[in-house]
């Protein structure tokens, strides 16, 4: 289970969330829709420990992760992986480099084979020896994936990872990241402004506005419910 408990944090220019409260539950793709400003980014950031909230808690399997203004257990020992809206592939890397630097970092033995399961797993072996600028949209998708999932993560924090793509790439990285649950038993929270793609991937979906919660559940009761907010952001 992750849990942020009775959260409130501040921008220096802007309070983001007030006593906020979520609970998601392991194993799952969790799917946080709202549009921008609403505090979805700013969720994952908590989790991450890239932010710190200045009340309240955060939780991962009774592990408490950050509490008033502190973080107990550090980002680089959270076990998260973190897929940025820019992906933030470092382009000095090849994909092979850009896949391989955590375990490198860590020194794992076994980094080589790890890193070939990505890249067969994924069917990118071919690109190994390319640059980041070398890469579609799409490849450097599966590249930026491979490197979160190579580091064995509890959880995977998706923001926004599809937002420059084209339609029917889209739909491709969708898949994908859809079949990742039962591939790698990894627990996925990922973010979007657009319905339809939370639609196609989640076993639960939170709608957010303005740091509150309007409604969770599956995918049938978002799209049943009858808060107005949401059914006017479903319409748009």
């Amino acid at each position: 289970m992750i849990e942020l408990e009775n959260i409130s944090f501040s921008y220096p220019d802007k309070k983001v969330l007030d006593g906020f409260s979520l609970s998601l539950n392991q194993g799952e793709i969790s799917c946080l829709l709202g549009s921008s400003g609403c505090g979805k980014t700013t969720i994952l950031r908590l989790i991450a420990g890239l932010e710190v909230p200045g009340k309240g808690r955060v939780v991962l399997n009774d592990i408490v992760l950050s509490e008033d203004g502190k973080n107990i257990v550090p980002p680089h020992k959270r076990n998260v992986g973190f897929i940025f809206q820019d992906l933030a592939l470092w382009p000095h890397f090849t994909v092979y480099k850009n896949i391989a630097f955590g375990l490198e970092e860590r020194k794992v033995p076994d980094t080589k084979e790890r890193v070939r399961k990505m890249l067969d797993h994924f069917s990118i072996a071919d690109l190994a020896g390319k640059y980041p600028h070398q890469l579609s949209g799409g490849q450097k998708q599966l590249v930026a994936i491979s490197r979160s999932l190579v580091l064995e993560p509890d959880v995977l924090l998706m923001d926004e990872p599809l937002s420059n793509l084209d339609v029917t790439l889209n739909r491709k990285i969708l898949q994908h990241i859809k079949d990742l649950k039962t591939s790698f038993n990894v627990t996925i929270i990922y973010v979007t402004h657009d319905h339809r793609e939370a639609f196609a991937i989640a076993n639960n979906v939170v709608v957010l506005n303005n740091g509150k919660i309007e409604d969770s559940g599956n995918v049938d009761h978002i799209k049943n419910s009858k808060n107005n907010y949401l059914k006017n952001f479903l319409e748009y």
